[in-house]
């Protein structure tokens, strides 16, 4: 190498290594990923459409493994359904509330007493009735959702298929990459 390529090689500058934001290396590059591999926009709409709506059902625990058993059932992809399943984690907590009050108005039952020391009082006067009660609330909550589910999977399936469709043709053409390499220039020297 001759030094005039050194200097040139030195004085050029480098390209600073592409940093994606969490959304896009979480989410977005999976399911690339997954479009690479061969998996069908329908399924793969199907497969998120199922983990999101599992995702929040109000039975806190349940996801994991309801989410699994629907994709083995319905044979959908299990990687895309957990991702959006686990992604969904934190609107389940803030609409477990939402769905009890629903359950509560529906079916007209007593409303849910959210204040501490009435639940503790109930736990230690008649422990069996609440757990009755709290397995009534949960329920109604249940039934409230599984109505929720059976509408809004259809129309979020149906609504991101043409998405992953697009999608696929753009990864095909190469402008998604999965990997981003750093610009790398090398030169060769004559000599």
């Amino acid at each position: 190498m001759t030094s005039s390529a050194v200097n040139q090689a030195d004085t050029q500058p480098s390209r600073p290594p592409l940093h994606h934001n969490w959304a896009y290396r979480h989410v977005a590059l999976p399911i690339f990923a997954l479009l690479r591999m061969g998996a069908s926009p329908r399924k793969l709409a199907w497969s998120i459409a199922v983990g999101l709506l599992i995702g929040i059902n109000p039975v806190l625990g349940s996801t994991t493994v309801v989410c699994l058993a629907a994709a083995f059932l319905l044979r959908l992809n299990v990687a895309a359904s957990q991702l959006a399943n686990h992604l969904v984690y934190p609107l389940e907590l803030l609409l477990l509330i939402p769905f009890i009050h629903l359950g509560d108005i529906v079916f007209h039952t007593a409303p849910m007493p959210f204040s501490a020391k009435t639940l503790i009082h109930a736990a230690r006067t008649s422990p069996i009735a609440l757990t009755r009660q709290l397995w009534t609330w949960e329920w109604h909550a249940l039934m409230l959702w599984l109505c929720l589910a059976v509408v809004m999977v259809p129309i979020i399936a149906l609504a991101i298929t043409p998405l992953l469709r697009s999608l696929l043709v753009r990864i095909e053409h190469h402008e998604y990459p999965i990997i981003h390499t750093p610009h790398l220039s090398f030169e060769r020297a004559d000599s």
